[in-house]
């Protein structure tokens, strides 16, 4: 079960009301939006996903974790609650804390979304890098990615019992193959939201350091480790394109170094300025609608402008189909989208 909010954080801002429209990456919500379009969509997804138990997920996070709580690290019960607050959560998603030495944190379940965090990222982690990681996982529940994430999941169940069967097994690795490719851009969105949490750029960065093999962030030369973003963006031989590219396929997270020079970009820039200054969207604004042109534009944008600056020979050919794609499913759009066949 989830609490009500008790804890009030006084030297941050809070964003009340905030729409995870505010944080979300362009792709992320181009991806989301005709789903988020079709009213009741959810739960027609819940409904399909029948056999995914998620009583059991949390009786065995109950069984074989640690509950944090006012009496069992309270230090990141403390970090919970604030991070709800600041993202004014409706409740406050139960923490567990489980053991594996790996640096990990998720949030999972449908109906009652939970996070879990591994003890190799509690041990490792400064307060305020803490504060990022569970504000990430706020951002998720609040976005409502744990139905899309625990779908993905279960669909790789699937397809490790269906992989017999070929024809199968190819269907169900194209739903896998896109929906890794749209949770990528989520962790990108939600990374946002941890920096939103914290509003604090070093920790988030000295977070994604440990992420990426730096013990100790103290060790690690920013510069350095933000260049090594930068070379592997900018590489001009076309089989690095489509090394890059076959081992992002089976990625459900984007590579530490890119996610990291990609916040820092975020926190540089006048949007996240323009939300600390009290200026997003609000949640209360968000009503279904079925004209997603918006999302799809600006995802496309930030496609183009990735494309124009990257020097990636691959890229640079997706970029020219993409720039035809967009080009037939705009006039396609503008002739019937409005629902009456006319053109806008």
């Amino acid at each position: 079960m989830t609490e009500d909010i008790e804890v009030s954080r006084h030297n941050a801002v809070r964003f009340p009301g905030i729409s995870p429209r505010a944080y979300e990456h362009p792709v992320d919500r181009g991806a989301l939006a005709t789903l988020r379009a079709v009213p009741g969509f959810a739960q027609v997804v819940k409904a399909v996903s029948g056999f995914y138990n998620e009583r059991g997920e949390r009786l065995m996070a109950l069984a074989s974790s640690i509950r944090v709580g006012p009496k069992q690290y309270p230090e990141l019960d403390r970090l919970r609650h604030e991070c709800a607050e600041t993202l004014d959560l409706p409740a406050v998603p139960n923490l567990f804390v489980y053991q594996d030495p790996r640096i990990q944190a998720s949030a999972v379940g449908m109906d009652e979304p939970f996070i879990r965090v591994s003890t190799g990222l509690v041990e490792l982690m400064s307060h305020e890098s803490l504060r990022f990681a569970i504000g990430h996982e706020m951002g998720h529940v609040l976005s409502g990615h744990t139905v899309y994430r625990t779908i993905m999941v279960r669909l790789i169940g699937l397809q490790m019992s269906l992989s017999w069967t070929p024809v199968s097994a190819l269907g169900i690795r194209a739903i896998i193959a896109a929906l890794r490719e749209w949770y990528r851009k989520a962790e990108l969105s939600c990374d946002r939201a941890g920096l939103l949490c914290g509003q604090d750029p070093t920790a988030a960065l000295r977070a994604q350091i440990q992420i990426a093999g730096g013990v100790d962030p103290a060790r690690i030369d920013i510069p350095s480790f933000l260049q090594q973003a930068t070379e592997y963006e900018s590489v001009e031989d076309i089989r690095d394109s489509f090394l890059k590219l076959k081992f992002v396929e089976t990625e459900t997270h984007p590579f530490a170094v890119v996610r990291a020079a990609q916040l820092q970009k975020w926190a540089a820039s006048e949007e996240y300025r323009a939300i600390l200054a009290g200026d997003y969207p609000r949640r209360d604004d968000d009503t279904p609608t079925s004209d997603w042109k918006d999302d799809l534009k600006s995802a496309a944008k930030s496609y183009k402008d990735s494309w124009n600056s990257s020097t990636d020979p691959l890229t640079k050919v997706f970029s020219d189909v993409g720039e035809a794609v967009s080009g037939a499913a705009g006039k396609v759009w503008n002739k019937f989208g409005n629902g009456n066949g006319a053109a806008e």
